[in-house]
């Protein structure tokens, strides 16, 4: 979607009108920056002097881009270069203004985003002193200005230099998330939580610490004349079938009084188009004027899986005197939201309807998708969405210790129809009470929910992640509360009360009345405890976190499940790109800095769940591929479970999309977009039709899972087999899946499907049958893995061009499980990966990408379980 800015192009052309349009002139080309003086970094003289510097960027960017740093992903790295988020920096910019800007009656001077404490002064005049790396700042600058050249000078600090000595005079530390590993914050004092600023940069249990600074968006001046576009939206203020009524909201500002004329023009995706004008008295001051705009029969913006995504395009004029002053165009998609909680047998529902229809919601957390925000392009965030959207996913919750994304991002999740749960960028820390934090986040809140809510993705502002929950119930904060006198301790509740409540639920009403707000994820949103199965969201951790088995996933039925995890590592192509030869091994000092996870000792606790299920890998690539194999399975076994019980469950957001770096995390698609095997399996099992067997103490209930919106007539076939190719059974049986339902097929116990079978030999193949063709397939195992006699499955490829394009194809003697198939260093990917294999049964795989079919047959390589592991257990 083509968003413009509401500045058009900078004008200089001398004798410009009044009426000019407003311009806009681009700073972000030809800064320096350096080590600020006075800081003490003895070791690093030759940084005290200027060097060239990106904006946008950060310290650490630059110093990359210059070679003074080596990689910050790169093996250990991360330790020796704290430093830099320890020490100030100095950036500035040398510019020219001609006589033609100057007669402009306003030229402003706006920075989308600084990081995060820093003064800025033009031509040695302090302009602005700043606190919050999520606001825009705008000054004016037209008196201050000069014909030629000019200066300005941005001083950063480092925010734990600036906060951590008065942090320490302070009778107690809010508690906050993750204490630092490197010493720079003793234990339990972290001054994250009086900042605004990104947490994740404070290092977190999948990523690194790289507390950044710098300009880390663009940088510009706005010139103007008598009157200024701040803002235009387009309030929905009824959408259905038949009718849109809208309002398009201009936000003004004029330096004098008068009348002016709005004008907007849409475009439907059909090319359809209709116009609307009316004349209006601006006041001296602040604006704010409306259009009605009525639309029937709109085509509705609807989530992948259930219509198209439809934009339609706005474009919007403000004229005086019969001149254009200010114009834009942005696209939007016409729907309604709804979060709908009612009373119901199991409590109390928590379910996204769209344009009348629930949803049941299908996807997983995003984090970051780097540790500095300013390398991420967007076509690197359209390619995870892109990822995400291809296995199926219809929501991603964009989670709150990160960063608000830049409009492209939700530009690129309208055009694919994936919904946004966006949260407010609160982390799980403890925030301050008082007043003036309270009113940062305000304004932060106003700036971002105006910015974004003409988006139709976003269909949920939530306030925080996991504040309330971790409140109530985690350890630190049960002593903070035993450590601090009851009336501190209700004051700090009643500020987050306030903050995440009130203030935050304020701004949304008032901004974006028709998208839901939500005060804390999980929550029942303040009616209640947190994160309680009968009401509300949840984050389920037993599993993992607890170190209770996969199974006890079965156990829970959340309303909504909007956390919960397995870790695993990922590809060895992407391992190599951080560790040498000599690394690989789980305890080695490379792997444990790559595995944040229990300060690196999650890779006893991935041992610990490999074993669990399949036993005892032979070497590292067996490791890792064993991780995955975990990984995707256990996180089958949850999702399923949870799309099975709907619509008691109507939400399955596992943890998480991506990774902020190259390591060991919850990701199902890492750093570099390759994906594990959890993100080929989640194309299966968020597939909008399903078949699922759930086996529970020797019985097994078989459900038809219909995402769509009409019945279907179909037959639920059932094959029993000896995994070495013997068909042992097969029936058939019709049913009716049900529209927007989990429907049961039925209910059979292991003795039945046995019929004396040796179970550790035996698996029973599962298909939804819709006019004779497969709609959806499973497999059954009586037991895990490690329990089982698997046979070694005689496994062979052969690669050929088909004229579309090269197809891999993979065939098994006897039963394969777990198959993995690997292309080493090629950039391809494979349409299919991850997945078992009958006996005597061939898959055929499109292989998306350009490579030369010599290269591609030499690189592949294929496995399954029984190689990964040091002996079989019969």
């Amino acid at each position: 979607m083509r968003r413009a800015s509401l500045a058009l192009a900078f004008w200089l052309a001398a004798g410009a009108a009044s009426a000019s349009p407003p311009g806009e002139r681009d700073l972000s080309s030809g800064w320096r920056f350096r080590l600020a003086q006075g800081t003490e970094a003895d070791a690093h003289n030759d940084l005290k002097d200027w060097l060239p510097a990106q904006v946008p960027g950060a310290v650490q960017t630059d110093l990359l881009a210059l070679h003074r740093i080596g990689d910050p992903f790169w093996r250990d790295n991360e330790a020796s270069l704290q430093w830099i988020g320890l020490s100030n920096w100095d950036y500035r910019l040398d510019f020219d203004v001609d006589a033609a800007a100057l007669a402009r009656g306003h030229v402003d001077l706006v920075f989308d985003g600084l990081d995060t404490f820093a003064e800025v002064t033009l031509n040695g005049r302090k302009l602005l002193v700043t606190d919050n790396m999520f606001r825009r700042w705008r000054v004016p600058v037209r008196d201050v200005l000069h014909k030629g050249g000019n200066t300005l000078d941005v001083h950063l600090q480092s925010p734990i230099a600036r906060l951590l000595p008065w942090l320490m005079k302070q009778p107690y530390s809010l508690p906050g998330e993750f204490d630092s590993a490197f010493g720079d914050e003793p234990k339990g004092k972290q001054t994250s939580n009086y900042v605004r600023k990104a947490n994740y940069q404070y290092g977190w249990d999948w990523g690194p610490r790289y507390v950044t600074l710098g300009i880390w968006r663009p940088v510009r001046l706005e010139s103007w004349d008598t009157t200024r576009l701040a803002d235009f939206h387009i309030s929905q203020q009824h959408v259905d079938a038949d009718n849109a009524r809208l309002e398009a909201q201009f936000d003004l500002r004029a330096d004098k009084s008068g009348p002016v004329m709005l004008k907007v023009d849409w475009t439907a995706p059909d090319g359809s188009h209709g116009h609307e004008e009316r004349s209006v008295a601006l006041a001296k001051g602040e604006n704010h004027a409306s259009l009605p705009v009525d639309i029937a029969h709109p085509q509705r913006w609807w989530p992948v899986g259930y219509g198209d995504p439809s934009l339609y395009r706005f474009h919007a004029e403000v004229s005086a005197d019969g001149a254009t002053v200010a114009s834009v165009e942005k696209d939007t998609g016409l729907r309604s939201v709804e979060l709908r909680r009612e009373k119901d047998p199991w409590g109390r529902s928590f379910a996204f309807v769209v344009n009348g229809v629930p949803i049941f919601a299908k996807g997983a957390n995003l984090i970051p998708f780097d540790s500095f925000p300013s390398r991420v392009t967007p076509g690197r965030m359209e390619a995870f969405l892109r990822s995400a959207k291809d296995a199926n996913m219809n929501m991603l919750r964009m989670w709150g210790g990160g960063t608000y994304q830049d409009d492209a991002f939700y530009a690129a999740a309208d055009r694919l129809g994936i919904m946004i749960w966006q949260d407010f960028m609160y982390g799980g820390a403890i925030t301050p009470y008082d007043p003036a934090f309270r009113e940062n986040a305000r304004v932060e809140a106003v700036e971002q929910v105006t910015r974004l809510r003409d988006h139709p993705s976003i269909v949920l502002w939530a306030g925080n992640n996991e504040v309330q929950t971790g409140w109530d119930d985690w350890p630190d904060r049960q002593d903070f509360r035993k450590f601090v006198n009851a009336d501190e301790v209700k004051r700090v509740d009643e500020g987050m009360r306030e903050l995440f409540g009130k203030t935050l639920r304020k701004v949304v009403g008032d901004l974006s009345p028709q998208v839901p707000y939500w005060a804390s994820s999980p929550s029942t949103d303040y009616e209640g405890p947190a994160n309680v199965e009968s009401d509300g969201d949840y984050h389920y951790w037993k599993v993992w976190s607890g170190s209770e088995p996969i199974s006890h996933y079965l156990d829970m039925t959340p309303r909504f499940q909007s956390e919960y995890g397995l870790q695993s590592f990922p590809v060895m192509a992407t391992i190599k790109a951080f560790a040498e030869e000599g690394d690989m091994q789980p305890e080695s000092k490379v792997m444990r800095a790559h595995q944040k996870f229990a300060n690196g000792d999650g890779n006893q606790r991935l041992l610990l769940y490999i074993r669990q299920e399949y036993g005892e890998p032979k070497d590292f690539p067996s490791f890792v591929y064993l991780s995955q194999v975990m990984q995707a399975e256990g996180i089958e076994l949850a999702a399923e479970h949870l799309r099975s019980a709907r619509p008691r469950s109507m939400g399955s957001l596992y943890w998480q999309l991506n990774d902020v770096w190259p390591g060991a995390s919850w990701a199902s698609v890492d750093y570099f977009n390759r994906w594990k095997a959890l993100q080929f399996h989640a194309k299966r099992f968020y597939a909008p039709v399903d078949v699922v067997p759930i086996r529970r103490e020797g019985k097994t209930e078989v459900f038809a899972v219909s995402d769509r919106t009409t019945d279907f007539e179909a037959t639920l076939r059932t094959r029993v087999y000896d995994m070495g190719g013997k068909l042992l059974r097969e029936t058939n049986r019709p049913l009716r899946a049900a529209a927007l339902s989990s429907t049961t097929a039925g209910t059979v116990d292991d003795a039945t499907l046995l019929k004396g079978a040796d179970p550790r030999r035996t698996v029973v193949s599962f298909d939804l049958l819709e006019q004779g063709k497969p709609a959806a397939h499973h497999l059954l195992y009586f037991g895990a893995a490690r329990t089982l006699a698997l046979p070694k499955p005689g496994l062979s490829t052969s690669l050929r061009d088909d004229g579309h394009g090269l197809v891999l194809t993979v065939s098994a003697k006897r039963l394969a499980r777990a198959v993995w198939i690997d292309t080493g260093d090629l950039d391809v990917r494979l349409a299919q990966n991850a997945f078992d294999l009958l006996p005597g049964e061939s898959v055929d795989i499109a292989i998306e990408g350009k490579v030369d079919i010599d290269a591609l047959r030499h690189a592949v390589t294929v496995r399954s379980l029984v190689d990964a592991l040091k002996e079989t257990t019969p």
